[in-house]
C-alpha cells in the first residue's frame, strides 16, 4: 500500500519536481463521413468550391454574428458558405462563440465545453478558449459542462472546416462550444446576460440552425418566409409568435421552424438598435436533390451587422406601435373600432404630425397610393414605406410610397389602406378575413444616390430608379426571391418597374438610388 502511494506521487512529478504537464484533450470529429467526407484533400475541395459560389458577394465589414445551417454539405453547403463568405477574410477575431442546439440530451440549460482543448477536423485541429469558457460557468449556475451535450453533436463540429477555409486551418480564432437546451424564457435570457458583454467588435458569434423539418417543397418555402422575416426582424418577441403560429398553423409533416430556436431566440435578445440582421440566402434539401421534394429541411443564412444603419433605427416599441396603426388604418376604414394609441415621437419627443416644406429627394407612391407635398422635420421620419399583407402565408396586397414628406405613421396609415383596398391585383380586404391577415412592415431608410453598380449589395440594398417621369424599384427583398445578378436586378427594376426598358438605367438622364429596408 505505500508503495502505490510512493508511485503514485513519483508519477505526478518530474525528475525536477515540477508538475507534469497536462496531456490536452482533443474532441475528435465523430462527425466525419457522416456530414462531410473524413478525406482531408477532399473536403477542402468540397468546402472550397462552395465559398468560391459566393466569392461576388458582399462582405460584412462590420460582422457581428452569422446564423449558419447545420446539415450535410450536399444540402446545406452553399447556404452555409454565404454565411461565412460574408465574414472578411482578414478580419482577426479574439475569439468565435459558437452557439447551438441539442439534438440528443435535454439539459434545462447551457453546456460549455470546458474539458476539451482542442476540436478535430479532418484538415486539423481547432484551439478552444477553455479561460473562457470556464468563465462563463462562473458567470452563471445555468452554464455547465455536460459531455454527452457534446460528444455526438454536429451542429457545431460541421461549421469548423468552413472556418478552417475561410480563415486558414492555422489562423482561426480560438472557439467557445455551447450547446443551449432549454424552453425557459427566463433562463434564456439570463443566458444572453452573461453572453452579451462578449458581443463585441473582438468577437464573432456563430449560431447553428436548420430551420423547417419535413414539410413538402411548397410549405417549406412560405413557413422558411415568415420564419425567415421573423429573424430579420431583429425582435425576439415577433420570431417566437411566429414559431408558434407556424406550430398552429396546420402544415403537414412540420416538425419543426427552427431547430436552433433557442440559440437564434438568445442571439436576437443579445441585440439592439445598434445591430441589424441582413438575410443573404435561402435554400432547402429540395434545391439539392428534387427527386423527391415532399419531405424537405429548410436553410438560412443570415448575417448580424453592428452599427448597420447608424442614421435611421425603430425601437421594438416604435415597431410595434407602427404595426397597431396600420391595423387602426384598416380597422377604421372597414367601419370597426380601432384602439386608442400614443403618438409616435421622433428622438427628439416631437410627436408625429406633418410639417410643409419642399422635398428634393425621390418621392411618389408606388401602386396607386398618392403622394404628399412637404418634408418631415417631426415624428419617426424615413424615406418611405412600404405595407404588405399576407393571408396564410400569401401575398394580399402592397402598397408603398417613396419620400420623406409625410410622417412615418400617416405612410404607414395610408399604405396600410392602400394596401387593403386599393392594390390593382387583389379584391378588398374584407371584415371576415381581417382576422387572417397578417401585416408587414418595410420602412425605408434614407437614399443614397449611386453611380456604379459596384455600389449595389443584392440583398441589402433596394434599388430606386427615375428617367424623366418614370421610376421604379425593387425592395432588397427581392433579391432573397430571384437568383438574378446584379445587373438582371437593376434591368428587371428598369423594364417591368420603371418602363424605360432593359437598359433604361444606364441612359445619361437616368438617376440610381439605393436605399435599405428594416422589416418587421
Amino acid at each position: 500500500m505505500i508503495i502505490a502511494i510512493i508511485a503514485a506521487i513519483m508519477m505526478m512529478n518530474t525528475g525536477n519536481g515540477e508538475k507534469e504537464e497536462r496531456v490536452p484533450v482533443v474532441r475528435p470529429a465523430t462527425q466525419a463521413n457522416r456530414f462531410y467526407t473524413a478525406n482531408a484533400k477532399e473536403l477542402a475541395r468540397e468546402v472550397d468550391s462552395l465559398l468560391a459560389l459566393h466569392s461576388g458577394d458582399a462582405v460584412c465589414e462590420d460582422v457581428a454574428a452569422l446564423i449558419v445551417p447545420h446539415a450535410g454539405y450536399y444540402f446545406s453547403g452553399n447556404v452555409a458558405a454565404a454565411a461565412y463568405m460574408a465574414v472578411p477574410q482578414d478580419k482577426r477575431f479574439r475569439r468565435i462563440f459558437m452557439l447551438g442546439p441539442s439534438h440528443h440530451e435535454w439539459l434545462d440549460g447551457a453546456s460549455v465545453n470546458t474539458e476539451a482543448d482542442r476540436y478535430a477536423t479532418p484538415l486539423g485541429e481547432v484551439e478552444v478558449d477553455r479561460e473562457t469558457a470556464r468563465a462563463l460557468t462562473e458567470a452563471d449556475t445555468l452554464f455547465r459542462y455536460e459531455p454527452r451535450a457534446h460528444d455526438r453533436e454536429h451542429c457545431l463540429e460541421v461549421q469548423l472546416p468552413f472556418l478552417q477555409r475561410r480563415f486558414g486551418t492555422d489562423s482561426v480564432p480560438p472557439i467557445v462550444p455551447i450547446i443551449i437546451s432549454t424552453n425557459d424564457y427566463r433562463k434564456l435570457k439570463r443566458i444572453a446576460r452573461v453572453l452579451k458583454p462578449y458581443m463585441n467588435d473582438e468577437n464573432l458569434f456563430i449560431v447553428s440552425s436548420d430551420f423547417s423539418h419535413y414539410p413538402s417543397y411548397e410549405d417549406a418555402c412560405r413557413v422558411d418566409k415568415r420564419t425567415g422575416k421573423a429573424v430579420e426582424s431583429g425582435d425576439v418577441e415577433r420570431f417566437i409568435t411566429v414559431l408558434e403560429e407556424n406550430e398552429r398553423s396546420g402544415v403537414k409533416n412540420l416538425a419543426t421552424s427552427a431547430c436552433g430556436e433557442l440559440a437564434i431566440a438568445t442571439l436576437l435578445m443579445m441585440t439592439d438598435s445598434s445591430y441589424q440582421v441582413r438575410h443573404l440566402m435561402y435554400q432547402n434539401s429540395g434545391d439539392a436533390d428534387d427527386h423527391d421534394r415532399s419531405r424537405v429541411v429548410g436553410y438560412h443564412a443570415f448575417a448580424v451587422v453592428r452599427n448597420a444603419d447608424k442614421g435611421f433605427s425603430l425601437s421594438s416599441q416604435e415597431k410595434q406601435l407602427l404595426k397597431d396603426i396600420a391595423l387602426n388604418s384598416i380597422r377604421e376604414a372597414l367601419g370597426m373600432p380601432g384602439k386608442d394609441l400614443p403618438p409616435l415621437s421622433s428622438p427628439e419627443g416631437d410627436t408625429c404630425v406633418p410639417a410643409s416644406k419642399t422635398n428634393e429627394a425621390p418621392s411618389g407612391a408606388v401602386g396607386g397610393a398618392s403622394s404628399t407635398s412637404g418634408a418631415c422635420t417631426s415624428g419617426a421620419c424615413a424615406s418611405g414605406a412600404f405595407v404588405s399583407l399576407h393571408k396564410h402565408g400569401r401575398l394580399r396586397g402592397c402598397i408603398g410610397h417613396f419620400g420623406d414628406d409625410v410622417p412615418l405613421c400617416e405612410i404607414v396609415a395610408e399604405m396600410a389602406r392602400a394596401a387593403a383596398f386599393e392594390d390593382p391585383r387583389f379584391r378588398p380586404v374584407t371584415r371576415d378575413e381581417l382576422p387572417d391577415i397578417d401585416i408587414e412592415i418595410s420602412v425605408l431608410t434614407p437614399m443614397r444616390r449611386i453611380r456604379s453598380l459596384d455600389e449595389l449589395e443584392l440583398h441589402r440594398h433596394g434599388i430606386y430608379i427615375r428617367r424623366g417621369y418614370r421610376s421604379g424599384t425593387f425592395l432588397p427583398q427581392v433579391a432573397d426571391e430571384v437568383n438574378w445578378t446584379k445587373e438582371e436586378f437593376v434591368g428587371h427594376c428598369a423594364q417591368d418597374k420603371a418602363g424605360i426598358g432593359w437598359d433604361g438605367w444606364k441612359a445619361p438622364d437616368a438617376e440610381l438610388y439605393v436605399y435599405e429596408a428594416i422589416v418587421f
